[in-house]
């Protein structure tokens, strides 16, 4: 028996119990039993006219559109969104032209870019940008510490979290951690842009702003330290000290009864983590162990 006769012997109540039970289990079943105890409500009029079961067929099927069409609204726009973000999706991550290179803890790599600029990546850093579109717009996204020696030709611009930077063509680190972002020019001339705060640097100038306080200084480097296998800080709180330490050799620092928030000025040398160590606790009074090959405990001065 198909639907439409059930639906009929339903409304002349000629159902027997078999059929009751497989109606009940339709999938309009309560769209259905609502329009009808919905008219117990109502009076006829008394020129009305009992509609025959065909008339009222089709109206139920126009009310039982409606009904569909508001839970399909919702489930529509569910879609569109997935729709939209496969999308982007496809477009990010399967576009072919997009360049992705990253560094990982205790790593660093020189980066030859389409116009020959140059990148030197940090450790614990990533870089990504459209090789296709290059020529039109030198346009770099960067996550952590990067050196950069770029080619002159049309803007160049570092696109970080914290502030983007835009250059022609010169020499410049830029370090975008987690609040701390700070730029440092080496060659030519740097516009820096973070929040409202707008900087033109020249040679030896720095920009920074660690835990929102902004700071310009002046360097005698003629390139960022950790390209030569060195970190050197300048008033730098101890935690931030001891994040470029981690990052370096990979490891993880415990401290005891130590006062991160002191401020350190000195550095460490890359490829030796007890002469690290010594170089951050003596100045500091501080003193280490190294408990495993990942793991290393400071302590505080007890006295």
């Amino acid at each position: 028996m198909t639907e439409d006769d059930l639906l009929k012997k339903w409304l002349n109540n000629d159902l027997t119990d078999v059929e009751k039970e497989a109606f009940s289990k339709q999938e309009d079943y309560a769209i259905n039993k609502n329009i009808i105890e919905n008219t117990t409500y109502f009076k006829a009029s008394e020129v009305s006219k009992v509609d025959d079961f065909e008339t009222f067929k089709a109206k139920y099927q126009v009310r039982s559109s409606v009904n569909r069409l508001k839970w399909l609204r919702p489930a529509l726009r569910i879609a569109a969104v997935l729709v939209i973000g496969l999308a982007i999706y496809f477009t990010m991550f399967m576009n072919e032209s997009v360049v992705k290179q990253r560094t990982l803890l205790a790593e660093k790599t020189t980066i030859s870019l389409p116009d020959l600029s140059e990148v030197i990546l940090n450790a614990d850093s990533k870089i990504t940008y459209d090789k296709d579109s290059w020529y039109e717009e030198r346009q770099i996204d960067l996550k952590g510490e990067a050196y950069f020696k770029v080619a002159k030709g049309k803007t160049f611009d570092v696109i970080t979290e914290s502030g983007v930077v835009q250059v022609v063509g010169t020499e410049f680190n830029v370090k975008a951690r987690n609040n701390y972002f700070e730029v440092i020019c080496y060659e030519g001339v740097v516009k820096v842009t973070s929040d409202s705060i707008t900087r033109q640097l020249s040679a030896g100038d720095t920009y920074r702003i660690l835990n929102k306080v902004f700071s310009e200084d002046k360097t005698n480097d003629t390139v960022p330290q950790w390209t030569n296998n060195k970190s050197r800080f300048k008033a730098i709180p101890l935690a931030e000290i001891i994040e470029e330490l981690e990052r370096q050799y990979n490891i993880k620092v415990v401290f005891s009864n130590t006062d991160t928030a002191r401020l350190f000025t000195g550095g460490f040398v890359h490829g030796n983590l007890e002469n690290a160590l010594l170089a951050i606790t003596q100045p500091m009074n501080l003193t280490f162990e190294i408990s495993s090959s990942n793991q290393v405990l400071i302590h505080g001065n007890t006295d």
